[in-house]
Order: C-alpha cells, then structure tokens, then sequence
C-alpha cells in the first residue's frame, strides 16, 4: 500500500457510506493522531486502540445524528505521495469557510488549521474534513 492515509479515509467514508457502527484499521502513530482529531472535532464518536499482533489496530466508531446520518460529509487528501503540499503559517487554508478542518503535520505534531494558526506554524496538508 503506497498510502496508508488515504487507506484510513477510505475505510471510514466507506463504513459511514454502509452505516456501519465500527470499522477497525490498521495502527500507525499518524492514523491515530488523525483519528485523534477527528474525535476531538466532533466528527468521530470515539475510538479504541486494540492490541493486536505487532502493529495493533484502531477501532473507530463514526458519529451519526438522531436521523441515522452521517455527522462526516466528506474527506478529502490533499498531499499525497506523488504531489506534496506544504504551507507556510500565513497560507493554511480554510475549508469551507470555516466549517471544516484541515488537518496538517507541524514541527509541534498533528494540528488542526485553528491549532496551527493559533501556534504560528505551517506544515504539510494532510486532508480536509467536513
């Protein structure tokens, strides 16, 4: 697998897609950051981490409102391993007008847009969510 990230987006827009209640990826210290992210933006409902074999893995339990839909609308890569985009602190998008999240690697970790901005730093764009 050439991307392990767009691997993550697409098993959860695909278990959201079949309304499913949990869908379980493999662990890495980037996906669970991401999927840290995703659960402290309200997107997410919560998440595990299991011990399985080596590597672990992570459950994930996506959010859905009273009317069984989807809280996620869309995810998308941005920088990918052919094509990385990186910004500097003064050009990190917004997505959406705000109401999304565009999630970046920083010099201080895995931040949302608001933390970078707020911290004064850039990085690469991962995905933007909303």
């Amino acid at each position: 697998m050439t991307d392990p990230i767009a691997d993550l987006l697409t098993r959860i827009r695909n278990a959201i897609q079949a309304r499913q209640s949990s869908l379980v990826v493999p662990r890495s210290r980037i996906k669970l950051e991401i999927v840290r992210i995703l659960k402290q933006e309200g997107f997410v409902a919560d998440y595990l981490e299991i011990e399985d074999g080596p590597q672990g893995a992570i459950k994930v339990f996506p959010r859905y409102d009273a009317a069984n839909k989807a809280v996620l609308r869309g995810m998308q890569r941005i920088s990918k391993p052919s094509r990385r985009l990186y910004v500097g602190k003064d050009d990190i998008p917004r997505v959406r007008n705000g109401l999304g999240v565009a999630i970046l690697t920083t010099p201080q970790g895995v931040l949302t847009d608001r933390q970078a901005r707020k911290a004064g730093v850039g990085g690469e764009v991962i995905c933007h969510v909303w």
